[in-house]
């Protein structure tokens, strides 16, 4: 018998893609194996390590929870490829991890950067213990987390200097207007289908 197959757009990135997909198919594995990015890890695939943490329309999601169907009814993911600017700039917490050498294996740091980015845009000074609890569901298995609570206030620092700029791609405004212009691009760049 053979599996029905779906037909979904997601908007990864700001980029519009196309995929052919069976219900069961999980936005992590759809994100790595249909659309080829692979940036988005898989740690536990029970939703309890983090490491495939993406946002969905600027939340913070174990995309190793969601299925592909589902995540084609939001308007926007940005995985860890979305973070920096369009000229390769990095992101602020990009570069706080960077400073603060708190990358150590990397598997985890692509659900850190993601939930760190959200994070930081909602809270824009934490003090150390909000950071460490902001981390706490995301598992560093180098143990690790001195570092990262480090580059939590270090991108907090990074994005009050940078101003509102720094914030992009990490969330869309409520109202674009209200922040001063569409958040999204006008035109997005499109993918071709893929199996």
């Amino acid at each position: 018998m053979t599996e029905q197959l779906h037909d979904v757009r997601l908007r990864v990135n700001g980029i519009q893609y196309s995929a052919r997909v069976p219900a069961r198919r999980l936005l992590s594995d759809c994100l790595r194996h249909d659309l080829g990015l692979t940036g988005t890890h898989v740690g536990c695939e029970h939703g309890v390590c983090g490491a495939c943490t993406v946002l969905v329309d600027g939340q913070p999601m174990r995309s190793c929870l969601m299925l592909a169907v589902s995540a084609a009814q939001h308007d926007d993911i940005t995985t860890v490829e979305g973070l920096a600017a369009a000229d390769g700039t990095p992101h602020p917490v990009q570069q706080a991890f960077s400073e603060c050498h708190a990358l150590q294996c990397g598997f985890c740091t692509p659900g850190f950067l993601t939930l760190v980015a959200a994070y930081v845009r909602d809270n824009p000074d934490p003090a150390e213990e909000d950071a460490r609890e902001a981390v706490a569901g995301n598992l560093c298995r180098c143990t690790g987390y001195q570092n990262i609570v480090a580059a939590v206030q270090r991108t907090a620092e990074l994005t009050r200097e940078q101003g509102p700029a720094a914030k992009s791609g990490t969330a869309p405004p409520a109202d674009p207007a209200e922040a001063g212009g569409p958040h999204r691009p006008q035109a997005p760049q499109t993918r071709g289908d893929r199996p």
